[in-house]
């Protein structure tokens, strides 16, 4: 809705991050979780990897996710809302702040019990496309004692202060790509999510 896309565009003009709750929808998240799910048994997540092109190689001490990624004519209509509520976004950025985004670049992610991701930024050293990086979670039920948050370094270095997100169904973590160090805590359950960076030209 227009007052909460007016309420993101705000706390990212503001501070440069937000975590909003609800921007999808319980029944919209549901369905996107069990499409996630769906397809990670049918065995199309592959393991995500870090670094760049060939020189990019799975490093389970850095990074232990699974991902897909995705495509804006994908024929899941559960998918298909999900990224049109991230666009809506993407044209309201742009519409307040001028960023220049272009494109959303997507995938799933799931990770596995016990696994996490090391502290680190979005944006490569020599490419800055990327511009906001917004993510949408997909558990239900979650507890504070399944771990998982997302962890964002708000002071731009690898100490306090930190804001955690937890990943419950629905919420939204956005923050400015080249700005906030971050890290995916290990959880005792698997946790799955939509991840994504809106990009300017290159």
């Amino acid at each position: 809705s227009a007052p909460v896309l007016a309420r993101v565009v705000d706390a990212l003009a503001a501070d440069g991050w937000c975590e909003m709750p609800g921007y999808l929808a319980a029944s919209d998240a549901a369905a996107l979780r069990e499409e996630a799910i769906a397809r990670d048994r049918a065995g199309r997540f592959r393991p995500a990897r870090v670094g760049r092109a060939g020189g990019a190689a799975r490093v389970l001490a850095i990074r232990g996710d699974d991902i897909l990624w995705l495509d804006h004519d994908d024929p899941s209509p559960a998918v298909r809302r999900a990224l049109a509520a991230l666009e809506a976004l993407r044209a309201a950025l742009n519409e307040a702040l001028f960023l220049g985004l272009v494109e959303l670049e997507a995938h799933l992610a799931v990770y596995p019990p016990g696994a996490g991701y090391g502290v680190h930024l979005d944006r490569f050293r020599d490419d800055d496309a990327r511009v906001v990086s917004v993510v949408l979670y997909l558990n239900d039920a979650w507890r504070p004692e399944d771990g998982g948050c997302l962890r964002l370094y708000l002071g731009g270095a690898e100490s306090p202060p930190v804001h955690d997100v937890a990943p419950h169904a629905g919420t939204l973590a956005v923050f400015l790509a080249d700005r906030f160090p971050h890290e995916v805590l290990p959880a005792r359950r698997a946790r799955y999510s939509l991840t994504g960076w809106f990009r300017r030209r290159s």
